[in-house]
């Protein structure tokens, strides 16, 4: 039995009824690519190969072509791994948590952060396998396979090898779960479809026939894959964490990088969700299914996160003056007064001061300061990164090891390499799949049409 509260909006607005849902996801992917979208796929895919430049002058000349040096080993590579991986969070969270709490307002925005969980983390594999160097001669090696050198095996103690098992596990579960969902939208689809189309989405379809042991397989598995998946929304960027956490260097040496970690990959993934979904909803005219109301409680998760994030970088400072150990106390002023003083106070503009603005039932409410918003606290959360990883690492220990790190034109063109591949696979999805889970959405349209009536 379904109650229709007195107090909230509908879901979905605009009085639609089953046949109008499938409609209004479905023509767009039935219909012709128009202008708006080939400009976009061909703005995206010319980054794209602008960036593959830089991606082919790494793998054939080596990683010298960044800016790396001896003292800072780590730089712009792991500070936009660890930010995509970021970006992917708010998927899972949304797909997988939201439904084991039965959060409804997940339906609408659920399809699409799935897909950004999948090619942002695409985009994140790219940095340790280029950092191979050679990856063709030694990737496998990252995976403990059986072998003839003796049983020469991975070093299990690492957490990078950690990595490697945490967002493999990610990926997988998020590819299952994602593709699941798509199912019986796929076989909506293929029944209004003729010719090719329909053999096309038959085959990704699987035979489902929209049977109640169909559906109740489809319930089940959904749930079996959330109660994997919600494991993983911690877990993966805990993990990430302890590439830092587990080693000496000032600045990093630090057990409170697994929840600051989790909280502000939450806080990246919501604000670029939110990027995606205003535009989406404006250039497929979804007003009545990504309505005000999803859009201010994103709004209200980013509040959340945001103060958790800022909560962590006091904290930190305060277990460096705590601690008494001067190379950490230096580390942290270092941060806020050194060379790199500009990275650190636009991550904390960026990050603890512009969400609290969402505070404000007008702002949070308002779609321009909402994506301008979404769009800043994204590059604080970048900020962020960078800051942890260089300013840790250019002034450590040894004074006469100091040094400063400069991004090369291959740094900088491996970067745009991945923004082009992320939005190339987010506008092929956007055309070729329906954008918004129609299954899902019709298992609450009745609630929301009934309100609507009265």
């Amino acid at each position: 039995m379904q109650v229709t509260s007195s107090v909230r909006e509908p879901l979905v607005t605009g009085g639609k009824t089953y046949h109008d849902v499938t409609h209004d996801v479905s023509r767009h992917v039935e219909a012709k690519p128009n202008i708006r979208w080939f400009l976009a796929f061909l703005t995206s895919a010319g980054v794209l190969a602008l960036g593959s430049i830089a991606v082919v002058a790494t793998v054939w000349e080596g990683i010298g072509m960044w800016g790396l040096n001896k003292t800072v080993g780590w730089a712009w590579d792991i500070t936009n791994f660890v930010w995509w991986v970021g970006i992917g969070h708010a998927g899972t969270l949304i797909s997988a948590v939201l439904l084991l709490f039965r959060q409804k307002w997940r339906t609408s925005i659920n399809r699409a952060a799935e897909a950004m969980t999948i090619f942002a983390v695409i985009c994140a594999a790219m940095f340790p396998v280029l950092h191979m160097g050679r990856p063709w001669l030694g990737a496998y090696w990252a995976l403990p396979l059986p072998n003839t050198f003796g049983s020469l095996w991975v070093n299990f103690n690492s957490p990078l090898l950690w990595d490697v098992f945490a967002i493999s596990t990610y990926f997988s579960v998020s590819l299952v779960f994602w593709y699941i969902g798509l199912i019986p939208d796929f076989a909506t689809i293929r029944d209004r479809a003729t010719g090719l189309r329909k053999t096309i989405y038959g085959a990704l379809s699987f035979g489902w026939d929209g049977a109640a042991k169909s559906w109740m397989r489809y319930e089940s598995v959904s749930l079996i894959l959330a109660g994997l998946a919600t494991p993983l929304v911690l877990s993966v960027h805990t993990i990430v964490s302890f590439d830092f956490a587990t080693s000496v260097i000032p600045g990093w040496h630090t057990t409170i990088f697994p929840p600051y970690f989790v909280a502000g990959a939450i806080f990246s993934g919501f604000a670029m969700v939110l990027t995606l979904m205003i535009i989406t909803r404006k250039v497929y005219q979804l007003e009545d299914y990504i309505t005000m109301g999803h859009i201010e409680l994103m709004n209200i998760v980013i509040i959340i996160t945001g103060s958790i994030v800022g909560i962590a970088y006091i904290t930190e400072f305060f277990i460096a003056w705590y601690s008494g150990v001067e190379a950490e106390q230096y580390a942290f002023i270092n941060r806020a007064t050194g060379p790199y003083w500009w990275a650190y106070w636009s991550m904390m503009t960026c990050n603890v001061i512009s969400p609290q603005l969402f505070w404000f039932k007008k702002i949070r409410t308002s779609i321009v300061a909402t994506f301008i918003l979404s769009l800043v606290v994204n590059i604080g959360m970048w900020f962020e990164r960078f800051v942890i990883i260089v300013t840790s690492l250019h002034r450590d220990f040894l004074p006469s090891s100091w040094a400063m790190f400069y991004p090369s034109w291959a740094d900088v063109g491996v970067y745009l390499f991945t923004f082009g591949l992320f939005f190339t696979l987010f506008f092929l999805f956007a055309k070729f799949f329906p954008v918004i889970n129609m299954a899902e959405v019709k298992s609450v349209l009745k609630s929301s049409s009934e309100k609507v009536h009265k």
